[in-house]
């Protein structure tokens, strides 16, 4: 297969750290996405391992559509014998799930019934083919550029908003690959661009009644998995 790996001793049992976007506009949102969490929880072989608060975002690229729910959520999923190949079987599952949750076809950067984004997974930099299963529904509303590819670490978050606040919810400090900054100084950065409206905190995750309580008290610990 080809592109760009950074292994890290790949071990078939081996497990690594993956963090995947959340977001919806379709209907109830903040539902869906409670759901599309338990589901991924749920997932053979998947431990969860946290997440994110639950944001209200305005819609890029296209704005003349509601606004967007968005969160991270943090999991331990199998390395699979290379990083290529356990970030394919990884995506191939999120995709799955967006056409279980009833994923449409639509324009590019449309309304979402469900939206999973595969983040970062462990210390992986990877731009590879995808296979047919692990493309979005709507991947031919832009056959020229990136729908075709996997890239790992994704390559819009280190300037997207709406990802950079949930996941830094769960992962400060983190480096990603390829990345000169942690996960906060780049969400400072960006939020300092977006100004503080364009990203709002509603909820954060309560992992015993697995699911989004508004913030009117001590916030849980949303590291911990459910």
């Amino acid at each position: 297969m080809p592109g760009r790996a950074a292994h890290t001793g790949a071990v078939s049992h081996r497990r690594v750290r993956a963090y995947i976007g959340l977001g919806a506009n379709v209907g109830d949102a903040e539902a869906t996405l409670t759901e599309a969490v338990g589901a991924l929880a749920a997932s053979p072989g998947v431990r969860a391992r946290g997440v994110s608060r639950l944001y209200a975002t305005d819609p890029v690229g296209v704005t003349d559509q509601p606004e967007f729910r968005n969160a991270v959520m943090a999991i331990d999923v199998a390395a699979g014998p290379d990083p290529a190949s356990g970030a394919i079987d990884l995506l191939t599952r999120l995709k799955e799930l967006e056409r279980v949750f009833g994923r449409r076809k639509r324009r590019r950067w449309g309304p979402r019934e469900l939206d999973l984004d595969l983040l970062v997974f462990g210390r992986a930099q990877l731009a590879i083919e995808r296979p047919a299963a692990a493309r979005s529904i709507d991947s031919g509303a832009d056959p020229v550029t990136g729908p075709r590819l996997l890239e790992v670490p994704h390559p819009a978050a280190a300037t997207r908003l709406f990802v950079l606040a949930p996941l830094a919810d769960l992962a400060p400090r983190l480096v990603p690959p390829g990345w000169e900054v942690t996960v906060e100084t780049a969400q400072r950065r960006q939020a300092s661009l977006e100004g503080p409206t364009a990203v709002r905190a509603l909820a954060s995750w309560d992992p015993v009644r697995r699911r989004w309580r508004p913030e009117t008290g001590p916030t849980p610990d949303r590291s911990q998995p459910r």
